[in-house]
């Protein structure tokens, strides 16, 4: 089963985890104002000599309020207030996120800058839902990277199970885990048929584990038994809404 890559803080990302970011604001220059967007010198990353056709100058904009384009870096003074020439800061403010996908790229990724990245983390904000028709809505960032990002994992829905587990709920329904929001019938996933009519959703507390890369330790089943021996999917989902202000997308 394929692990979610492991981020500086130790934790290994995956989709639905919700986060908190920053990043200590650096000192920089202004290098050029247009009527949407701030461009700095970016303090952080180097220009990569290997790849040619990219050319990245070293620079980034940022987005003034008329871009209506949502960036994870600000700017101290904010974006609007400043002029080519002038010394600024750059960072991450505490941002709360969630994450929407993560992408690994091995080798890794030839962007025009240094370092390159391994893997990048695809976000939303708090309090923006995702969009499945929307595309590119997602901000991609690489957790590790240059840049001095520190990450806290708030939380983490159905954080005892891992991509691929097969459970059994309450009632006698056998379900595979794929992410929080993400659970297939087990029955009807082999059969290849829809879910029986009247079927729930999403599993009833408590679960038992029935497969983990194969059969599960005792340790493993005991782990889960316990984990859910109270509480529900409904309380699940109830702290994540809570903590990212946004709906789930649901499969």
């Amino acid at each position: 089963m394929d692990r979610q890559p492991e981020g500086a803080s130790g934790v290994r990302f995956r989709p639905g985890d919700v986060l908190k970011m920053e990043c200590p604001f650096t000192e920089t220059t202004v290098t050029e104002v247009s009527p949407s967007y701030v461009s700095v010198r970016w303090p952080w990353l180097e220009v990569d000599p290997q790849a040619k056709n990219f050319g990245w100058n070293g620079q980034r904009a940022l987005p003034k309020p008329e871009a209506r384009e949502w960036e994870i870096f600000r700017s101290e003074p904010a974006e609007a207030a400043l002029k080519s020439g002038d010394t600024c800061r750059v960072g991450i403010p505490p941002t709360v996120v969630y994450v929407l996908a993560v992408q690994h790229f091995d080798p890794p990724l030839v962007t025009g800058m240094l370092p390159r990245p391994a893997t990048y983390l695809e976000v939303l904000p708090q309090g923006e839902t995702h969009d499945p028709e929307l595309e590119d809505q997602g901000y991609a960032l690489d957790p590790v990277g240059g840049e001095p990002i520190r990450i806290e994992l708030l939380f983490r829905p159905y954080a005892f199970l891992e991509p691929g587990d097969e459970v059994a709920d309450r009632d006698g329904y056998g379900w595979r885990f794929d992410a929080a929001w993400d659970w297939h019938p087990l029955d009807e996933a082999r059969a290849g048929a829809p879910a029986r009519p009247g079927r729930p959703g999403a599993p009833a507390w408590p679960l038992a584990l029935l497969s983990r890369d194969g059969e599960p330790t005792p340790e493993e089943a005991a782990a889960v038994a316990r984990a859910t021996a109270v509480g529900s999917h409904a309380g699940e989902l109830e702290r994540w809404t809570g903590l990212t202000l946004a709906r789930p997308v649901t499969h």
